[in-house]
Parts: structure tokens; C-alpha cells; sequence
């Protein structure tokens, strides 16, 4: 059982097959951000991709891990809440924002790293 109430296991584990769950203790602060945004937006927040463990398929192509395999999701949001999530998450200290706003699969990316990026894809 999940111990946050909007977001179940099954979205937060590894999803290559292992079904792993992330034990960094960043991605647990990250995660009782996400659920205070969720709690304060009052809109479900779909999670498109959280944990990746080493032999993901995606984290398997890079040279070095990235967030997903640390402290990152991807949640599916679009248009007005897509801005809602950036404010609050930039209000909440979270420094890594990637965004996605366009064709179908629009999302916005959120993880824990230290210093300040933001990026589109």
C-alpha cells in the first residue's frame, strides 16, 4: 500500500517488469511535495513515469543514471493545470523542471536535483 493517498504503488514503481520501488530518501521528500500540490490543486495528477531501476529499458541507454533512477516523475498534465503544477512546484523549491506541452503526450517533469534547470523537450 501506498503511504501517499493519491498515488498508488503500481505509478511509483519501476514499471521494466520488476515492479522495484524507490528507496532513495529524496524521492520520498519529492513525492510529499507532489502530494501537497495534489491536496492544494484539488486535480488528479496522473503520473506518466516515476522510479526507473538500473535495467529500465530507457535507463539501460544512458551512459550515466539519471533522475528517474534517484528522485523524478512525470506527471500528465496539460494547459491550465500544466501552469499550475510549474508555479507551485518553483514555490516548493523543486529545481529540476522539465516540460512537454506539446502533441499528445504533454507532461511535465519534476526531480530533486540540486541546482536550478529547466528544460523543454
Amino acid at each position: 500500500m501506498s503511504r501517499w493517498k493519491n498515488f498508488s504503488d503500481d505509478e511509483l514503481n519501476c514499471r521494466c517488469g520488476c515492479g522495484q520501488s524507490n528507496p532513495n530518501p529524496e524521492f520520498i521528500e519529492l513525492m510529499n511535495i507532489i502530494q501537497f500540490m495534489r491536496d492544494y490543486l484539488k486535480v488528479p495528477l496522473p503520473v506518466t513515469s516515476a522510479y526507473r531501476c538500473e535495467n529500465h529499458p530507457v535507463e539501460k541507454k544512458k551512459e550515466k543514471a539519471g533522475w528517474h533512477s534517484k528522485a523524478a516523475i512525470d506527471l500528465q498534465v496539460s494547459r491550465g493545470v500544466a501552469h499550475e503544477v510549474l508555479e507551485l512546484a518553483i514555490k516548493l523549491g523543486i529545481k529540476g523542471i522539465g516540460v512537454n506541452q506539446k502533441g499528445d503526450h504533454r507532461f511535465i517533469h519534476l526531480d530533486m536535483r540540486p541546482e536550478r534547470m529547466v528544460w523543454s523537450y
